[in-house]
């Protein structure tokens, strides 16, 4: 799992900011690489808060394109 490089309350949120055209980034906490290309999931809000929300993206060229 990833979080997205503004820490968003709801996927909601994410969607409307990635329709927007704002260029959201991923991130990983832990060991694992994040895609810069591909699907991926990210989750929020970021820990120490309980995760409320997961969603499916489309990163291209290191930015989030698509969110479902």
């Amino acid at each position: 799992m990833a979080y997205t490089s503004i820490n968003f309350k709801s996927k909601k949120a994410l969607k409307e900011a990635v329709a927007s055209g704002a260029r959201i980034t991923t991130w990983s906490p832990g060991p694992f690489p994040v895609k810069t290309d591909g699907r991926d999931v990210v989750e929020g809000p970021q820990y120490p808060q309980p995760h409320k929300w997961y969603a499916s993206v489309v990163v291209e060229n290191g930015y989030i394109t698509k969110v479902s």
